[in-house]
């Protein structure tokens, strides 16, 4: 693998990154801006088109059903074409999909069931995206430098979604949703032409496979013979559907009816974002021995914001909250990418990518879809209890693995010319880990 960031004083940092760094980086903040604002925009449309809770959640879980049926299948095809091309592919169909979306919206002629084709057409894309995408910025990096360079990278990124989501709820707040979904799809145009001038040629060329099955056998072999590997993944497909749950239907309705509408639930999320900016900060300087150690306990807080909007707080608590959550994942974003990267062979990144994004996204749709029906049937509060206690039990669940808590970054990582390897040490302290 040919470094595409310089391996130079930990002082430089990714300042010196490369090319390919540089691009995925821009596009990423640019994407990053109209899509926290959007996912906003949608839930609101439906909700001002006359749609429930259950409807919410419903659009919800189209968009995350076809990540669940398609995404297994992006990591392979990542894994034998050029990422780059994958990529630019996606982001084109997000365009039209959100752009069209959009037309219907503003035009007062959104129906229920063409707000959740266009969404399902969102999600087709992310299921090709995500995988190629992660392979492609974990190949862009190299040496001692990888875990800073993922930290400015998330830092970057989540910066842009402190503003997107800011501006998503005040655009929703003073106008129809519709324009904010329009400026998502022209953020993907710009995003999609950045990425295809992303260059792969330091890329070794793909010997031919038996086919696409033994491509996903053979990621399927790299996931299962890793037992931190699985069970982060086992842990997230319960953390990420009952954080989708809370935030993506229980969260709008809770600020409709308790927080004044979407401009509060915007700054909850703009502080998540500025939590994330912090928690990549965080992650630049300090290098936890034990990675997953450090990235797992820092999953715990992800149960906050259910058990805040649970009570519900005040908008200044909730946050407080979301900020505080927001630090924590980064954390462990950042130490998950850099096990990753250190572990998992170049050519194989998009496929087992595939995979930890297909367990984490696999009962979203599910739970998306039940949080209406869960809501009517044990009411709101009891609902995001539940959500929050869930979280707080698979977390600890996890850490009784002992490849999580053992884990350990090697001073140096593949791509510097030292092969994989594991030692075990003590944790180190905090400086004096977001997918």
């Amino acid at each position: 693998m040919t470094s595409a960031v310089s391996s130079s004083s930990p002082a430089s940092g990714p300042a010196r990154a490369g090319r390919n760094f540089g691009l995925l980086t821009a596009a990423a903040i640019i994407t990053s801006l109209g899509t926290h604002g959007a996912l906003i925009a949608a839930a609101f449309a439906v909700l001002e088109s006359g749609g429930d809770g259950g409807d919410v959640g419903l659009v919800a879980a189209a968009r995350t059903l076809p990540l669940v049926l398609f995404l297994l299948i992006g990591g392979a095809v990542a894994d034998r074409l050029p990422r780059h091309r994958v990529m630019v592919a996606a982001n084109t169909l997000n365009c039209v999909s959100q752009a069209v979306f959009a037309w219907l919206v503003l035009t007062g002629g959104a129906e229920l069931w063409q707000m959740m084709l266009l969404t399902a057409l969102c999600g087709t894309g992310q299921a090709f995206f995500s995988p190629a995408a992660e392979g492609m910025l974990m190949s862009s990096v190299t040496g001692e430098q990888a875990a800073r360079a993922f930290a400015f990278f998330r830092m970057s990124m989540h910066g842009a979604a402190i503003g997107g989501a800011a501006l998503g709820g005040a655009m929703i707040a003073a106008m129809d949703p519709g324009w904010v979904l329009a400026v998502d799809a022209a953020a993907f145009a710009v995003a999609g032409t950045l990425r295809a001038f992303l260059d792969v040629s330091h890329i070794p060329a793909r010997a031919p496979g038996s086919g696409l099955l033994a491509d996903l056998r053979d990621g399927w072999k790299e996931v299962a013979g890793r037992p931190w590997l699985w069970a982060i993944v086992l842990q997230f497909s319960v953390v990420v559907a009952v954080v989708g749950a809370a935030e993506a239907v229980y969260g709008p309705l809770v600020a409709r009816d308790e927080l004044g509408g979407a401009r509060p639930w915007g700054f909850a999320l703009a502080a998540f974002g500025v939590g994330t900016l912090g928690g990549a900060l965080l992650m630049m300087r300090w290098k936890p021995r034990r990675l997953l150690l450090a990235g797992t306990l820092c999953v715990f807080p992800l149960a906050l914001p259910s058990a805040g909007l649970a009570v519900p707080l005040p908008v200044a608590g909730l946050c407080a909250v979301m900020f505080v959550t927001g630090v924590a994942i980064e954390v462990f974003g950042v130490s998950w990418m850099t096990a990753l990267h250190q572990e998992i062979p170049e050519e194989k990144l998009s496929r087992v990518s595939a995979y930890d994004w297909f367990g984490s996204v696999a009962m979203v749709p599910l739970a998306t879809a039940a949080a209406g029906p869960v809501e009517s049937l044990v009411g709101r509060s009891e609902a995001l209890w539940g959500c929050a206690a869930l979280i707080v039990l698979v977390t600890a669940g996890v850490l009784l693995v002992p490849d999580v808590r053992n884990l350990t970054r090697r001073s140096t990582v593949k791509g510097a010319g030292v092969p994989p390897a594991r030692e075990s040490s003590d944790a180190e302290g905090a400086v004096g880990r977001l997918g």
